[in-house]
């Protein structure tokens, strides 16, 4: 930290000098405009950068470091999440057809990157979304409105052994992940960028309160498919219609407990979110006793089954979850 001592000119303005090392790197020059920014806790945010822009930020990847096809993609998801807007693919001599399958399945998982620029040894991928044309709210609204489709399909193909429908609840959760990367990148960039926080009007605080529920809508999602895939087995036993009407008792009650707790997201109600987290609590027994029901089946049944009560609770646990993280936003901001 650098000290600078507080000078009055003119006998009513205030003025400090800027660090000189800043200056330089920051490339300004005398009768440049410098951005002031008063941030929650006080402090004061100094930027040259007035509006936001798109600034770039490189990420290469030589092949030669990147032997595994998994690896790769892996990483171009790290880089994409981290919020480089440019990446460039370089190998030494020819880029194997594994590679560009890679590259193609990586722009089909994420959202707003495209292949810019290709040739024998090299793809350079470019972002082409601006973040500020997808809000937060957007995003996590389509987010549960696909994973409460998924998880209610999930029931409906038991109760009627529709197995086409229950696969199709598997296909549906890459949506889920492409909507959770693009939140967290844009968390990533928020961060990184504070014109972008004043851009996109959200704090970087609320912009982790954002990403903290996208998380939990993907690990449902993520549930959702654990039951649709148990719930197939479930249907090739034809196990019999008694234990499908407790299943599908018990993942309504899970579903109406994530509901209300997205509603509780918009509503900001603190009572309604401590009710969620009661109400979780009391669903337990609810799921013990499902699990229960395996002890006279056969053991495909009884892994199926077992699978389904433990999906179900995390779903509750998970809405508790973030009944609580809303709790703890609005205290911490002093919403009503």
């Amino acid at each position: 930290m650098e000290i600078r001592k507080v000078q009055i000119t003119g006998g009513s303005s205030y003025v400090i000098s800027l660090p000189k090392g800043w200056v330089r790197q920051q490339k300004i020059e005398k009768n440049d405009p410098v951005g002031v920014i008063t941030q929650a806790d006080g402090t004061l945010l100094l930027t040259p950068n007035l509006t936001y822009d798109s600034t770039i930020r490189i990420k290469e990847f030589s092949l030669r470091d990147y032997s595994s096809p998994d690896m790769l993609l892996r990483s171009l998801t790290g880089a994409y999440i981290s919020g480089f807007t440019t990446i460039r693919i370089t190998s030494a001599g020819r880029i194997p057809p594994k590679v560009r399958q890679v590259v193609r399945k990586f722009t089909q998982l994420t959202i707003g990157q495209e292949v810019a620029e290709e040739s024998d040894n090299s793809i350079i991928l470019k972002d082409i979304l601006n973040p500020s044309e997808m809000p937060f709210e957007n995003t996590i609204r389509r987010m549960y409105v696909i994973v409460k489709a998924m998880h209610e399909d999930a029931l409906y193909a038991l109760e009627q052994g529709r197995r086409e429908l229950a696969e199709d609840v598997a296909a549906r959760d890459t949506d889920v992940d492409r909507l959770h990367w693009l939140v967290h990148r844009q968390f990533s960039l928020i961060v990184t960028n504070p014109a972008l926080s004043r851009r996109m009007e959200i704090a970087p605080t609320k912009a982790a309160t954002y990403y903290q529920i996208s998380r939990i809508i993907e690990r449902v999602g993520d549930h959702a498919v654990t039951i649709s895939e148990a719930a197939l087995v479930l249907i090739d036993m034809k196990v019999d219609h008694i234990i499908v009407a407790k299943v599908t008792k018990a993942g309504e009650a899970s579903l109406d407990i994530f509901n209300r707790s997205i509603k509780a997201i918009y509503a900001k109600s603190i009572p309604e979110a401590n009710a969620i987290i009661e109400a979780a609590y009391e669903l337990k027994p609810g799921y013990h006793t499902l699990s229960a029901t395996t002890q006279k089946m056969r053991v495909k049944e009884a892994v199926a089954m077992t699978a389904i009560a433990n999906s179900m609770h995390r779903i509750s646990e998970y809405s508790s979850d973030i009944a609580e993280i809303l709790i703890n936003q609005m205290i911490g901001t002093d919403e009503d």
